[in-house]
């Protein structure tokens, strides 16, 4: 992987971070890192964050991991979105908790790729595990 590839990303990460108010300032997440075909976003479980069993909501963990997952696709600096995904929670997220996921390109083929990420916990304990199919549109993040 060149550092050119490397730099777009993290360009690319920004540019998207920037504006994202979705995930930086309704969830306060944090982007860790983008670089081509992956992407690590963290986000501290508040009390906003919890559902009715005093839990991490799994919309929120969702959320997350969706988000993770779009810095991971649109790195290349093609438009990509989400054309499917699906969800396994394996442990709550509990009040404090530090959430971080981490997404990775398991394949690109022409327009479309598939992602996994893994939503762990401070302690390394797996939350969740999730696996996107992306489809690039047309245009750019950053103008070409």
């Amino acid at each position: 992987m060149s550092q050119e590839a490397k730099d777009l990303a993290r360009q690319v990460g920004q540019t998207m971070f920037a504006v994202d108010t979705a995930s930086k300032d309704t969830m306060g997440m944090e982007l860790v890192g983008c670089e081509p075909g992956r992407a690590v976003m963290r986000m501290k479980v508040k009390a906003l964050h919890l559902n009715g069993h005093q839990i991490c909501h799994g919309g929120f963990i969702f959320t997350l991991a969706d988000s993770t997952f779009a810095f991971a696709c649109n790195s290349y600096n093609k438009a990509a979105v989400a054309a499917g995904c699906s969800i396994e929670f394996l442990k709550p997220g509990q009040l404090g908790d530090v959430l971080t996921c981490e997404g990775l390109e398991q394949t690109l083929s022409g327009r479309h790729g598939i992602y996994d990420m893994k939503v762990s916990n401070q302690r390394g304990e797996v939350i969740a595990l999730f696996r996107g199919k992306s489809a690039q549109i047309q245009g750019t993040v950053i103008p070409a």
